[in-house]
């Protein structure tokens, strides 16, 4: 296998330019595997992200070349970059694994962007590595695509996210069920350090380890903590404190993460691993897509609170460092884990008040959102759509959001003590209405709208849908004219996603 080449042999005016700084692999010695991508063999630019190009101080024109193809594709390292594997175990569907890692993924390293942050570049489906546990490493073009569809598309909600730079094939099949053509994605993230992370460190470097690694992540992520009385907890609060702000916005659009593994949970706060995620249609609190989760552990209602298991697991990880004596750090870090529900239900219900058109608080505002979800549920209603329509209410357009339900007699019911909320507060109409429209999206990324991208360009190489969804959904909350089929619900009862990257 031939070893991917230097892209110091491209000419000056087309060779991309990285600012590495790789902390993490001057850092971390042991706690992670030099590795080069498996090279392809005839690599294609699907997809650049020219605006995330930019924000991190890119040049997109360099990007999109043979040069930048060579990079995306695993063929070329560029200057300054350090491909590396990285360790982390994890709790998958509540078992613990001791030894995950990236099994298919190669930080390059990290650069510094336009902000003066701090943000990590790598390959994923980019081949085998010491981690790959007997899988092949590679990814398939339908799962590569789905993430970053997805991604594009909770950035552009204002949710924090992983971000993809690029997508290209490789010009080679992937064995699955079938053959699939494969695929590379780059992702961006302000880290991938994760709860698994800790996780691998205590079990395989113990108390130093983690201190090393905790010291790094709140330096990175979080540097007030390190000023705190108690700084290891007071960086297991930032982190919390994060998470429950992340579960809550994704409650708030309907999206179900799929794969709420410790593996799977950021240090930083964003949202990773596009696996078996998807959007709910029809409001179902008991919603789950992906394929493997039979017993409903990351359903809809139930993020909530694996947030609250997965950061417990994180906290088993500080106890060493929160105090010297055992029973005190545990007392400590218990007591902040109690906080993390009544932390997640104050963003939950600060968000379902914007949705709402809400901008005071009441005691019987709980009451009210809760009271909405029940209607919705039993009138089998399009979770997205009620609340955008809401603004029409408001606007005195009664029917397009009655439309919704089965039968719209309990939500009229509802509807009257929702507008005696709403008058409370005073204001013009138009105003609310307006500010409902920011918060609540028209388009999000529709299952059966996804899939009809992903099969137009794996089955028939057409990009077309993609590059279209991906401009809608781009634009979440601002409605236009010929892309009504992107705002209308298809339910499928029996629609699953798959792990496939």
């Amino acid at each position: 296998m031939n070893k991917p080449t230097d892209t110091k042999d491209a000419p000056d005016s087309v060779r991309p330019h990285f600012n590495f700084d790789n902390s993490y692999a001057r850092t971390f010695e042991g706690f992670f595997a030099r590795e080069q991508a498996a090279p392809a063999s005839a690599p294609k630019l699907l997809q650049l992200n020219h605006a995330l190009a930019e924000e991190l101080g890119l040049d997109p024109s360099a990007l999109d070349s043979e040069a930048g193809l060579a990079i995306f594709s695993g063929n070329a390292i560029p200057d300054g970059a350090e491909p590396l594997a990285q360790a982390y175990a994890g709790h998958q569907f509540g078992g613990f694994a001791s030894q995950l890692g990236d099994g298919r993924a190669l930080l390059l390293g990290e650069v510094i962007d336009t902000q003066q942050r701090r943000r990590d570049i790598q390959l994923k489906g980019s081949g085998r590595t010491p981690f790959s546990r007997g899988g092949d490493g590679k990814a398939a073009l339908g799962p590569v695509l789905r993430e970053y569809l997805i991604g594009e598309g909770m950035h552009a909600l204002g949710i924090p996210t992983t971000r993809a730079l690029a997508a290209v094939t490789t010009g080679e099949d992937v064995y699955r069920e079938i053959a699939l053509p494969g695929a590379v994605l780059t992702r961006v993230a302000a880290s991938h350090i994760r709860v698994g992370t800790f996780q691998f460190f205590a079990g395989h470097g113990g108390v130093d380890k983690v201190r090393a690694l905790a010291d790094y992540a709140m330096a990175r992520h979080y540097p007030d903590t390190a000023s705190a009385d108690n700084p290891y907890l007071a960086f297991f609060t930032a982190v919390a404190d994060a998470q429950a702000s992340l579960v809550a916005r994704w409650m708030t659009v309907g999206f179900i993460h799929g794969v709420m593994n410790t593996d799977n949970m950021t240090i930083s706060g964003e949202t990773i691993d596009y696996g078996p995620c998807a959007f709910m249609d029809t409001y179902a609190p008991d919603t789950v897509f992906s394929s493997i989760d039979r017993q409903g552990r990351y359903a809809y209602a139930n993020q909530s609170v694996i947030l609250s298991w997965n950061l417990t697991r994180f906290a088993e990880t500080l106890v060493p460092l929160v105090d010297p004596d055992q029973d005190r750090a545990i007392e400590l870090l218990t007591d902040a884990i109690h906080k993390i529900q009544p932390l997640y239900e104050n963003y939950w219900l600060a968000g379902m008040r914007s949705k709402l058109g809400l901008t005071t608080e009441d005691p019987n505002d709980l009451d009210l959102v809760n009271d909405l979800h029940w209607v919705m549920k039993d009138g089998h209603a399009d979770f997205t759509l009620v609340f955008r329509r809401l603004s029409q209410a408001v606007r005195g357009e009664n029917d397009a959001v009655q439309q919704l339900f089965d039968q719209s007699g309990a939500f009229d019911v509802w509807a009257r003590r929702w507008r005696k909320r709403l008058e409370q507060e005073g204001g013009p109409a138009e105003t609310r209405a307006q500010a409902m429209d920011r918060v609540n999206p028209i388009y999000i990324p529709r299952n059966h709208k996804v899939e009809e991208a992903l099969s137009a360009a794996v089955d028939h190489a057409d990009m077309k849908p993609f590059s279209k969804l991906l401009k809608v959904l781009s634009h979440p909350f601002d409605e236009v004219a010929g892309n009504e089929a992107y705002a209308e619900p298809k339910p499928d009862p029996s629609y699953k996603t798959f792990c496939g990257t």
